[in-house]
């Protein structure tokens, strides 16, 4: 009796500890995920990476209690389809999420491209497995498909229980600033063509009236209808960017149209610690998708005058000190143990960013090129940190070729799920590499694209501590001489504004990692041999693609009247619910 008294009571304190468990260490079994997205970071902005000019304690002291990764890769040098890959592990090209023009983004919040909603997020298949989830900060795959409220493309028909941010993307056009961001050449073309017509309206007008050719009135009313509809129409979308894309949302809702910037950081940072106080308690996914460090550089006096960087350094810190506070936020509610923290850039720094001689973009280190180039390792080499007490080692680094598309499958294992089994996934788990029981990443070939072309192959060969890369196609950098595309702006994927290498241009980057160094036949005896390997991987890869609607078509990203957000009656579309609730 007294024998089945002690298993009874043993059995109740047990029962104590695994409610205790449950209450008290809701993420015993499922760990809480944070996930932190900076926006055209520079992999040499940060200290940790090199950099002892710009301060950033909060991101080198997370790398001190983690994992740095050394060569973290953004499957593509700009932000739309390097997001998209991030969020479904997958090359955008297999969702069309690339583009076969120049404008490789979504362009408008009235657009009707942007992530399928047959696409599969990690938010989604955590949300399945019990996750609360949220994104807060930076969308920019879209918001509408066919009318202003199917939400089609929105983060809340991919998996995210919980909105708050921006649907589109920081650009100088929020700040009114006169070098505008979206496409000046197709706006200087937009004008070019306006001033014809109305040229050719007043030529017959003239015409007309000294009788030097017939022609009716009516056919130069025509003229002049046409003429004033096409200047109304392009000048209706890109003369009034601030109050149809700079725009804030919570969930559905819009709170602010056109955003107040000074406001915006404060109010990103307040709804993130909301998120996380209401959700302490249950397990959670986070993405924190921030608007720093893309132009304008909105940045709070606090920071100002702060870095020996300019406008761009103190930006950059400022990003630093909200880290800070993120990760503040986590250790006040005794999550630090149970919370898997991954820190990335989705995609290189801006170099084209520039006003005069000052410097508006960011540094890519001793890596050649940087934002929209997409085979130069400044394009697509990232900052990759990754935090998890207890599991993860402290202090550690890697060197291996690890992906943005990686997060998919890794947060997938942690939350218990599986990845889709109908489609191919290009990510692969990084808990064995992160924790040490394997010494080499699952990634033998990676493949650049810049738009939907391959510009760039990397093979690891593993056996050999080799890690060759082979460039078929890279920009033409303008001025001649230069270093980036200054004169366009920005550096295009085809056309004269590439050049074709044949035979690619080959590196071994193991050897050379700033891509300065080209190896020949003469210099490189396995030449052949390596060139051989990668196009027969080229060979396998293109064959496991399949046609899919292209998401970034002329016709998807061109603004559609009646696709805009608005929180008024259209065109009337102005309201500020923050300042009210305030």
């Amino acid at each position: 009796m007294k024998h089945l008294k002690q298993q009874w009571r043993s059995l109740a304190i047990l029962l104590i500890l695994c409610l205790f468990l449950k209450t008290c260490v809701p993420n015993a079994s499922k760990p809480n995920i944070l996930l932190i997205m900076a926006d055209d970071l520079g992999i040499g902005d940060v200290g940790c990476y090199g950099n002892d000019t710009i301060r950033t304690p909060n991101i080198d002291h997370l790398a001190k209690e983690g994992v740095r990764l050394t060569q973290h890769i953004a499957a593509a040098p700009v932000c739309t389809p390097s997001r998209a890959a991030f969020l479904t592990g997958r090359y955008p090209i297999r969702s069309g999420m690339d583009s076969s023009i120049k404008q490789r983004i979504v362009f408008w919040n009235g657009a009707s491209g942007g992530l399928p909603p047959n696409e599969t997020t990690f938010a989604r298949i955590l949300q399945q497995q019990g996750y609360t989830t949220a994104l807060i900060g930076k969308w920019h795959l879209g918001v509408n498909c066919e009318s202003r409220n199917d939400h089609c493309h929105h983060p809340l028909n991919h998996g995210f229980s919980y909105f708050y941010g921006m649907p589109f993307s920081l650009v100088n056009e929020c700040q009114g600033r006169e070098n505008p961001e979206l496409s000046q050449s197709l706006q200087d073309t937009y004008w070019l063509h306006t001033q014809i017509i109305a040229l050719a309206v007043l030529t017959l007008l003239i015409g007309k009236l000294t009788n030097l050719f017939s022609v009716k009135w009516k056919t130069i009313a025509c003229f002049a209808t046409g003429g004033f509809l096409f200047f109304i129409s392009w000048f209706s979308s890109y003369g009034f960017t601030k109050y149809w894309n700079c725009i804030l949302m919570r969930n559905h809702d819009i709170t602010e149209q056109p955003m107040r910037l000074e406001k915006t950081t404060f109010n990103l940072l307040k709804e993130t610690v909301s998120f996380i106080e209401r959700s302490k308690h249950e397990p959670f996914l986070l993405l924190v998708s921030f608007l720093h460090v893309h132009t304008p550089l909105i940045t709070t006096e606090k920071f100002r005058g702060r870095s020996s960087h300019g406008l761009y350094g103190d930006n950059v810190e400022e990003m630093d000190w909200l880290v800070g506070k993120l990760l503040e936020a986590i250790d006040k509610k005794g999550l630090k143990n149970s919370t898997f923290v991954y820190f990335a850039s989705d995609h290189g720094g801006f170099l084209e960013a520039q006003e005069g001689n000052v410097q508006r973009g960011g540094w890519n280190g001793i890596y050649k090129g940087g934002k929209a180039m997409g085979g130069w390792e400044g394009g697509i080499r990232v900052p990759g940190i990754v935090r998890w007490p207890g599991v993860l080692p402290a202090d550690t680094v890697i060197d291996e070729p690890t992906s943005l598309m990686d997060i998919y499958p890794t947060v997938v294992h942690l939350a218990g799920g599986t990845v889709p089994q109908d489609r191919v996934i290009d990510g692969h788990n990084l808990m064995p590499l992160l924790r040490g029981t394997v010494q080499h990443s699952e990634h033998e070939f990676m493949f650049h694209y810049c738009g939907v072309y391959l510009h760039a192959v990397r093979w690891h060969q593993k056996d050999s501590g080799a890690l060759w890369k082979a460039h078929y196609t890279t920009p033409v950098f303008q001025p001649e001489g230069a270093e980036a595309c200054y004169k366009s702006g920005i550096c295009h994927c085809f056309g004269e504004d590439v050049t074709h290498h044949d035979p690619p241009l080959l590196f071994d980057l193991s050897r050379d990692p700033s891509e300065a160094n080209p190896l020949s036949p003469d210099t490189e005896p396995l030449f052949d041999a390596v060139i051989s390997r990668i196009e027969r991987a080229v060979w396998d890869h293109h064959g496991t693609l399949s046609p899919v609607p292209q998401q970034l078509s002329a016709y998807n990203i061109v603004w559609k009247p009646w696709l805009q957000p608005c929180c008024g009656t259209f065109p009337f579309c102005w309201c500020d619910e923050e300042g009210d609730r305030t």
